[in-house]
């Protein structure tokens, strides 16, 4: 690994005193490969659309699925307990089952989805405390371990 350069050392101008003309952005501004870009004075309707196709763009078809059954399981548990609310709870055991066997499923679900879309950096892989580690304590690669 070379040796670090100082700032004051280096002979070169830095890129942060060079002086570069002021560059003028249009308002549809785009990324060069992704969808347009929010503007600092956006909607709340803009953003909202804007957040959910980004979410159709970026999510996998697992992970959408498992958000679509999250989505029915909390529509089953609304209805249940407005239902309850509303007409009444004379089988109250009939209710108590129903509605934590659509709030245990939630969070059965929601550990799955936790589980199956890992970002690809950290790896799906289970890892214990020998798993990679230098003899440091840091992941090889990291640079930062977490382990105590």
């Amino acid at each position: 690994m070379p040796p670090k350069r100082h700032a004051a050392s280096t002979d070169t101008p830095t890129p942060s005193t060079t002086t570069t003309a002021p560059s003028t952005t249009t308002s549809s501004a785009k990324l060069s490969s992704g969808p347009p870009v929010l503007k600092n004075n956006s909607s709340a309707a803009e953003i909202a659309q804007h957040v959910w196709h980004q979410y159709l763009a970026s999510t996998p078809q697992r992970t959408l699925l498992l958000d679509a059954f999250m989505a029915f399981l909390v529509l089953v548990g609304g209805i249940q307990f407005v239902y309850c609310v509303l007409v009444g709870n004379y089988p109250f055991n009939a209710f108590l089952s129903g509605f934590s066997a659509a709030v245990g499923q939630f969070v059965l679900t929601a550990s799955l989805r936790m589980q199956t879309s890992a970002p690809a950096e950290t790896g799906s892989g289970p890892k214990g405390k020998g798993s990679s580690a230098g003899k440091s304590g840091q992941s090889e690669g990291k640079g930062v371990s977490h382990e105590r």
